[in-house]
């Protein structure tokens, strides 16, 4: 089971990337502890604070020629991970 799913790249997560905070998407069984030990493993930093957040799926309907489809996006679960200070993780590295 792999706890870290992937980096939020967005706007408003890339301004706080200025202040040491990032953001990924990850498991929804996972714990902070578990969070911790998988960035600090995948990235090679200290974190300092974890918070987390639990989205749950919205509802959508498309309209089509024959019929109507509705459905629900998944939900998933937010990570915003605060590390020591001084210390960056750079996601663009293997670019």
């Amino acid at each position: 089971m792999s706890i870290l799913i992937k980096p939020l790249v967005t706007e408003k997560v890339s301004a706080l990337n200025e202040s040491g905070k990032y953001g990924f998407i990850v498991d929804r069984k996972a714990n902070k502890v578990e969070i911790k030990r998988a960035v600090e493993k995948a990235y090679g930093v200290s974190v300092a604070s974890v918070n987390t957040m639990q989205y749950g799926g919205r509802d959508k309907t498309r309209y089509t020629k024959s019929r109507i489809i509705s459905g629900r996006t998944p939900g998933y679960k937010k990570a915003i991970v605060t590390v020591a200070e001084g210390e960056v993780i750079d996601f663009y590295g293997g670019i």
